[in-house]
């Protein structure tokens, strides 16, 4: 199944326009007091409260912030792995052990990636997950996530269901991002919950 995403209607395609342009209206301060209570909430959850090891990303420019939560799971012993992007937009892992474990990559002509710098784990890595953290733009009332269009998490989804792996599925995103309704596609699979600065809310 390709993965650049040529189910990525129009539908899909504006809704994304405009929620990314209201991230892009926000302040640095406004993103960093998000990422706060983010954390505090996520940390709140008992699945992510009970995991031995979380699958997440390290947010860029306006996207809600992780590396709060992810410095604060690594406290905790939690073992934290991060997505580096391969040329077919599927993803390998490796493990966070602190800011100092990323490196800086730019894929082509896009917006440069914090990857982990240190040994790949294979993208079947994911599978060993307690809670993957699936970064999103929106998701709606049935738990179905709007993503960046790019089709890798949709790989990283179809691989858990294959292995028969269970991890809690969670979203990080802001308040405005919790919409009516995502257009979707017989592929889309509902996460489990969205945290936003405001408060948790869950869908099975």
């Amino acid at each position: 199944m390709p993965h650049n995403d040529p189910a990525d209607g129009p539908g899909k395609r504006l809704l994304r326009r405009d929620l990314l342009a209201a991230r892009n209206r926000m302040t640095p301060d406004d993103v960093r007091e998000s990422a706060d209570a983010l954390a505090r909430r996520a940390l709140g959850l008992p699945e992510v409260a009970g995991a031995h090891a979380v699958a997440a990303y390290v947010s860029v420019g306006a996207e809600p912030g992780t590396l709060a939560l992810l410095d604060a799971l690594r406290a905790r012993g939690v073992r934290v792995l991060l997505p580096a992007l391969l040329p077919d937009n599927d993803l390998d892992w490796g493990e966070y052990t602190g800011e100092g474990s990323l490196a800086r990559v730019r894929h082509g002509g896009r917006m440069e990636l914090f990857e982990p710098a240190g040994e790949r784990l294979g993208p079947e890595a994911v599978t060993r997950a307690d809670v993957v953290l699936l970064p999103g733009v929106a998701v709606d009332g049935r738990g179905l996530r709007l993503g960046r269009g790019g089709g890798s998490y949709d790989r990283v989804l179809a691989r858990l269901e294959a292995a028969g792996a269970r991890p809690a599925l969670l979203v990080l995103l802001y308040d405005g991002e919790v919409v009516e309704h995502v257009p979707a596609e017989p592929h889309d699979r509902p996460v489990d919950a969205v945290v936003t600065p405001s408060g948790v809310r869950r869908f099975r």
